[in-house]
């Protein structure tokens, strides 16, 4: 809860907004490291064989640079920068938009339980909660908040993964965005960002180190519509 020693202060930015309360399973003391020891690292769960190797390049880089992944629970982008950060020995926290007792997907069972093990699962949902779109929607405030950056691999043009980036930019944190082939529809969301100004190029690790370590945090004013997925955008669109 706020005051305690690991509630991480990042949260305050969000004002209103931020959770009364997470529940947490693993090493709830990484949510007290420095917001600038933090990378989110979010995208598609269709992804590319091209955004898989993006996501776990990246996450690696974080992870040798005895730093923080952070991401959600889904498959594509999000499960692949968890396993490389676990691979390379480093910290991963997983944001939940359901219990921490109840890993989903199913699919990714034994991966979150493992993230539990070495690293951290975080809900502001209480245990037994499932998964809803607007809890989906909610947690990406918490994804946005918690890190100095945020990137985004591959996501559609409908991709709720956009809301990361959204609320990133809100907050004034640091958006990155990985370029991909034009012809690729998980390409759209990330071209958009850079074509609108909301995010810097991120093509290899060295750009995400500079983001990372760059002291000076830019506030991006938004065209909201440039970034917003349609509200008829779900869950499965992470």
């Amino acid at each position: 809860m706020p005051g305690d020693s690991d509630w991480p202060t990042a949260l305050d930015d969000l004002g209103e907004g931020a959770p009364y309360v997470l529940w947490t399973r693993g090493a709830s003391s990484f949510l007290s490291r420095p917001t600038s020891d933090l990378a989110t690292i979010t995208g598609a769960r269709a992804c590319t064989s091209y955004g898989e190797h993006m996501a776990r390049k990246l996450a690696s880089s974080v992870a040798a640079d005895e730093r923080v992944v952070v991401a959600g629970g889904a498959y594509g982008i999000e499960g692949a920068s968890h396993q490389a950060a676990l691979a390379a020995g480093g910290d991963t926290i997983a944001i939940l938009a359901n219990g921490v007792d109840r890993p989903y997907p199913v699919g990714h069972r034994d991966l979150l339980n493992r993230v539990a093990d070495v690293g951290l699962l975080v809900s502001e949902v209480p245990p037994g909660a499932v998964p809803t779109r607007h809890r989906v929607i909610a947690r990406a405030r918490l994804m946005a908040a918690l890190s100095s950056v945020s990137v985004i691999v591959e996501a559609g043009a409908r991709s709720g993964s956009l809301l990361v980036a959204q609320r990133a930019a809100e907050l004034g944190r640091r958006v990155g965005a990985v370029p991909g082939p034009v012809t690729s529809a998980v390409s759209v969301g990330p071209h958009r960002l850079l074509r609108d100004g909301v995010a810097s190029l991120v093509a290899d690790t060295s750009d995400l180190a500079r983001l990372m370590d760059r002291h000076q945090t830019p506030r991006v004013r938004l065209d909201r519509e440039h970034v917003r997925p349609p509200a008829s955008a779900s869950s499965r669109s992470l």
